[in-house]
């Protein structure tokens, strides 16, 4: 690879064949080199998982002018942490992406998604860091509408960088659009979480299910709103989990 260029490390949890990943590949050419290693299959769900009881191992799948891609056994995050130890001893790259998922990863989604994942851990390593993902869950989505918002946005980060502790989740509404809105992650809940199914036998298991249900649906500043209505939401997350504005009543308890 020229050494010329933004080095930019890419991932998902829908796989390294997952058209959202291949067309964010196509987006990206003209702007860096690109490394790829993504899990080998869908991996959804999978938040911050790691493997530790069984060896992972990655393979290179493709290699072209400036793009390297390689699939892992292991999870989402597996993949960042391998990626940083085989394949950037060297040099760390100057961009984390993650996705196009094909699903949102709006409201506490965030904090079940292998895609943001990815990214948190990006930022853990203190890189910059975006993860993209849409509310469109077809496999065979197109996604070519947001090129160019997704290459200005990361020319931007590029250029000004980000807070060591902050990265960013970008959410794509079902419909193409051109308005953006930094929002907030809303605050909500999932229900009927699980679908009940009989065997012949008489014995049951479970499948996961469930809808979402915003406490706050007319909360402009929230993601979910900005999807609902028809903007791309982005929302700046922090990896910093400390509730500071807590801490002063916790001390208060305590000496008590």
């Amino acid at each position: 690879m020229k050494k010329d260029r933004p080095l930019i490390f890419i991932s998902n949890d829908d796989g390294y064949q997952a058209k959202g990943l291949n067309q964010l590949i196509e987006m990206l050419r003209p702007i860096g080199r690109l490394v790829v290693l993504a899990p080998d299959s869908a991996r959804s769900g999978y938040s911050m998982a790691m493997t530790s009881d069984r060896p992972v191992t990655y393979k290179l799948v493709r290699k072209e002018e400036d793009v390297e891609v390689y699939s892992c056994s292991g999870t989402p995050v597996d993949c960042v942490k391998l990626a940083f130890h085989a394949l950037f001893q060297d040099v760390k790259p100057d961009l984390v992406l993650s996705g196009i998922n094909h699903g949102d990863n709006a409201s506490s989604n965030v904090h079940y998604s292998g895609t943001m994942a990815v990214v948190i851990e990006g930022c853990l390593k203190a890189v910059p860091s975006i993860g993209f993902s849409s509310c469109n869950v077809d496999k065979n989505a197109d996604f070519s509408c947001y090129e160019s918002l997704v290459c200005n946005l990361c020319s931007i980060v590029l250029e000004k960088g980000l807070p060591k502790d902050v990265c960013l989740n970008v959410n794509f509404p079902l419909s193409p659009s051109s308005q953006v809105k930094v929002c907030k992650q809303d605050w909500g809940n999932w229900h009927q979480e699980w679908e009940r199914c009989s065997r012949r036998d008489g014995s049951q298991y479970f499948w996961l299910s469930g809808y979402y249900e915003s406490n706050e649906p007319e909360n402009e500043d929230s993601d979910r709103w900005a999807l609902e209505h028809g903007y791309v939401a982005i929302t700046p997350v922090t990896v910093d989990v400390t509730a500071y504005h807590f801490m002063d009543d916790l001390r208060n308890w305590i000496e008590k």
